[in-house]
């Protein structure tokens, strides 16, 4: 029986759905079923983190969500977020760095899922607090029609899991009678990342390093005109630079081999792509590790440039696959002479092995994302070329790579980078599945220029703005012009690569980064600390120009790239004592650890705001491939279903 004061509500309902169209187009719209995907990034294992990313991407301006969605997301939460935003959540995903697999729950589950949770709404509903609902959940194709039936009031959301790839009808009844119903079929992409730092997210530690407000560290002195005290100096029980203690205050990361996190612009682009479409999923399987190439890192094992007690054990490409195979073995495949291009490229000859999974188990890959050729080319050598005074000791060790590039080198890897994106294309169809009719599924990002200034013609010029922390760093403009120049020849020859291999080329944010290089700031005092080039050190006065403890590593800034200074501040990487003792023979109060804290914690990486640019481009781009193959957006609206021609006396009995 229906109570006598929901009669009269349900009997206006019922009348006004009872109207003919023309007299419903005056009245109130009919009832309709609106659904989302409760978790639709995966790779967070909590849907409270996604629910972060998609309310804020809900609450931009229209302009905004379309053109620019992840960088004003970016901008709104570093200023909720005093140290980040990922600091909360780079822990709670499907990378199990134990392991080095992606694994959440059951085995397999993660890549393969059985089923997605999604929330439900029955909307244009008057009164709906003081009316009651009976959502049915049917299984499409099966043999009941009815299915699972909840019953709640009708403004409250339902929660329901739907059955993957199948999909659910989904009817709501009041008192009854079906008044609206929908399917419910999630789509679910995978979305795989591969590369280098810039895929990585190098530079943007999901935990970054905080400092102490009145403890100052000291590394000692290099000459009598070279005091290295006053530094910032890290939180923590710490009693010796490079002691356990002090380790223990490195900064952290969703991988802290490969230093990936979850500020790389690939994952923001699959974050993107899972919070804008409500009835959209995105797996994500991101592998990029910092320092790779094609050849050591893609194809062959690379263990990232931290040291970690469990590095990873497989190349990208053989990851990828692994990961592909859900459940399933991901087989070796010996592949003697496929890849190397006639022994063009002799670091593939001989013995080279990757996992396989079978087509049969493979998951389709619906987007993968690539960034990869720097370092095939040695541009952090060029940079080291750029960046390093005339007469420094550290020019004369070779640079923080061991090496320093000149024109000449970077020109002849150049040559070479041409035939190992030919072999990584092979690989991308022949092991990784790829169709290709299908290569344009494959988005290949370009490097965004590091020191542009004015038109894009013009560059930062001679000084050490930004790189304070160490008297080697000078940068001179007229070798970052030869590097710019290799930098421009590096991403015309991706371009002619994508265009060749039919990939689809994302390089719309390099006009962004103008105006927002290695030198954009200020370098006097009053102004916004973000902006600021300088690195606080510590005097009788006190510490100059600013507390390092009142550094924001996430604030919104003008430059979009970290300088050594940036690195310092915000990556602070250092190693254990006892590996500059065994294994480079230097004190531990060395002035090395000072080349490890600003080069080697992302120095001349993309900020979070810069990947964050970076990732939109990537989303306009893959906005198209998914559009063409079929996987855009709903464009269909729930229908509602009207029954008014039943017997009320007896429905509302």
């Amino acid at each position: 029986m229906i109570r006598s004061s929901d009669r009269l509500l349900l009997l206006c309902a019922l009348v006004v759905w009872a109207l003919p169209a023309s007299a419903q187009e005056l009245s109130l719209p009919v009832p309709e079923i609106s659904w989302r995907v409760e978790n639709s990034f995966r790779f967070f294992t909590d849907a409270a983190d996604t629910e972060v990313h998609r309310a804020t991407y809900e609450a931009l301006p229209p302009s905004d969500r379309l053109q620019r969605p992840v960088l004003a997301a970016e901008q709104e939460l570093s200023r909720r977020h005093e140290i980040g935003w990922a600091a909360t959540m780079f822990r709670d995903t499907c990378w199990n760095v134990q392991t080095n697999r992606f694994e959440c729950g059951d085995k397999g589950r993660y890549i393969n899922p059985r089923s997605h949770r999604v929330t439900a709404t029955i909307d244009h509903i008057d009164e709906a607090e003081r009316l009651s609902c009976t959502w049915l959940t049917a299984p499409l194709g099966g043999k009941n029609p009815r299915g699972r039936a909840i019953t709640q009031p009708c403004s409250e959301p339902a929660r329901f899991d739907v059955p993957y790839p199948d999909g659910l009808t989904v009817s709501v009844e009041i008192g009854g009678r079906s008044v609206a119903t929908t399917t419910v079929k999630v789509r679910d992409l995978l979305v795989v990342g591969m590369g280098d730092s810039l895929a990585s997210g190098e530079g943007n530690p999901d935990v970054p390093v905080r400092f102490s407000r009145e403890r100052a560290a000291s590394y000692g002195q290099r000459t009598a005109s070279d005091d290295l005290s006053g530094y910032p100096a890290r939180l923590g029980p710490w009693s010796t630079i490079g002691d356990d203690a002090f380790i223990e205050e490195n900064p952290r990361w969703n991988d802290q081999a490969c230093h990936r996190s979850l500020y790389s612009h690939q994952l923001r682009a699959a974050l993107q792509l899972g919070v804008e479409d409500p009835h959209r999923a995105v797996t994500y399987v991101g592998v990029a590790c910092s320092g790779a190439e094609v050849t050591f890192g893609l194809f062959l094992r690379y263990t990232g440039n931290e040291w970690v007690p469990n590095p990873p054990d497989l190349s990208q490409i053989s990851a990828v696959a692994t990961a592909q195979c859900g459940g399933h073995n991901a087989p070796l495949q010996d592949l003697p002479e496929a890849y190397h291009i006639h022994g063009s490229i002799p670091e593939l000859k001989g013995g080279l092995t990757l996992r396989k999974c079978d087509p049969l188990n493979a998951r389709k890959i619906d987007l993968l994302m690539l960034s990869i050729g720097g370092n095939d080319v040695g541009f952090a050598r060029l940079l080291a070329n750029a960046v390093l005074a005339d007469h420094s000791t550290l020019r004369k060790l070779g640079g923080w790579f061991g090496q320093v590039h000149g024109l000449n080198e970077a020109s002849a890897q150049l040559d070479a980078l041409i035939l190992r994106y030919k072999s990584l294309n092979r690989a991308i169809h022949y092991i990784l599945h790829i169709p290709w009719e299908e290569a344009d599924r494959v988005l290949l990002t370009a490097y965004p220029g590091l020191a542009l200034l004015g038109d894009g013609s013009e560059v930062c010029p001679d000084g050490r703005a930004g790189m304070e922390v160490l008297s080697d760093f000078k940068l001179s403009e007229a070798k970052v012009k030869v590097g710019t120049w290799i930098a421009d020849k590096l991403n015309r020859q991706m371009h002619e690569a994508a265009d060749d291999y039919h990939w689809t080329f994302v390089d719309s944010h390099r006009r962004e980064f103008i105006g927002r290089g290695i030198c954009a700031g200020t370098s006097y005092d009053g102004a916004n600390l973000a902006d600021d080039l300088r690195l606080p050190r510590k005097t009788a006065a006190g510490w100059r120009p600013y507390n390092p403890a009142d550094y924001p590593p996430y604030a919104s800034r003008q430059r979009w790239f970290r300088t050594p200074n940036d690195a310092f501040m915000t990556g602070n990487f250092h190693v254990a004592s006892s590996i500059l003792q065994k294994v480079l023979k230097l004190n531990a109060l060395s002035w090395f650890q000072l080349v490890l804290a600003s080069t080697y914690s992302g120095a001349f990486h993309p900020t979070a705001e810069g990947q964050a640019a970076m990732a939109d481009a990537v989303v306009m781009s893959a906005r198209s491939v998914l559009e063409k193959y079929g996987q855009g957006p709903d464009k269909v609206h729930p229908r509602a279903d009207i029954d008014p021609t039943g017997d009320l006396g007896q429905l509302l009995q």
